[in-house]
């Protein structure tokens, strides 16, 4: 069975989420299909809003508090990042790019490790650069490839497909046709990939 996850790197849900892939991978034998997509894209385009934009403040430090639960349950580094929310629009192109040039692997430990570990400004594409550099990485190749039309429109039709198919926020997984949304909802996609 194939497991469609869809996402963004500004995601820290979607970072604790991918945290627990390779497991789900081991146990399900399911395929993990990575959809990079633009949130503030699907914020847009369907009214929803970032969690760090919450007006009510005893329900934003319950978010926090909250995070900090599945930080700790699932044993993974953590920071919170001082520069969230990042403008993603180029990270997640350059994830497009990363999947065209065979090296999508590497490029997504590094960017979720910068963004979600280490504390990096990868809003600034100098910072982007570098950190996959130092990963690694061509960097520049791949900042550059982002830059194109065709990795544009790759980006833009997999956050208008993510839309299209009922998708509000990140992360978002797909069984076939069937969704889930939260990091919290892994133990029903692991359920049904087995039912599968």
């Amino acid at each position: 069975m194939k497991l469609e996850f869809f996402f963004d790197y500004g995601s820290p849900y979607s970072y604790l989420a991918d945290s627990q892939l390779v497991g789900l991978r081991t146990r399900t034998h399911c395929e993990v299909v990575y959809r990079p997509m633009l949130l503030g894209g699907v914020f847009k385009a369907t009214g929803n809003r970032s969690p760090a934009e919450e007006s009510v403040v005893p329900k934003l430090k319950y978010q926090s508090l909250e995070m900090q639960r599945w930080v700790d349950y699932y044993a993974v580094p953590f920071a919170s990042n001082p520069f969230f929310p990042v403008n993603t629009i180029q990270i997640m192109r350059a994830a497009h790019a990363a999947q065209q040039a065979g090296v999508f692997g590497e490029f997504h430990t590094a960017i979720f490790g910068a963004m979600w570990e280490r504390e990096r400004n990868l809003g600034d594409a100098e910072v982007l650069v570098q950190e996959l550099e130092d990963s690694g990485l061509d960097g520049q190749s791949l900042v550059s490839r982002a830059a194109s039309p065709e990795v544009k429109e790759l980006l833009r039709e997999t956050s208008d497909e993510a839309v299209a198919r009922g998708v509000f926020g990140a992360p978002t997984f797909f069984v076939g046709d069937e969704m889930f949304f939260g990091n919290d909802r892994l133990p029903f996609v692991e359920r049904r990939l087995l039912d599968s």
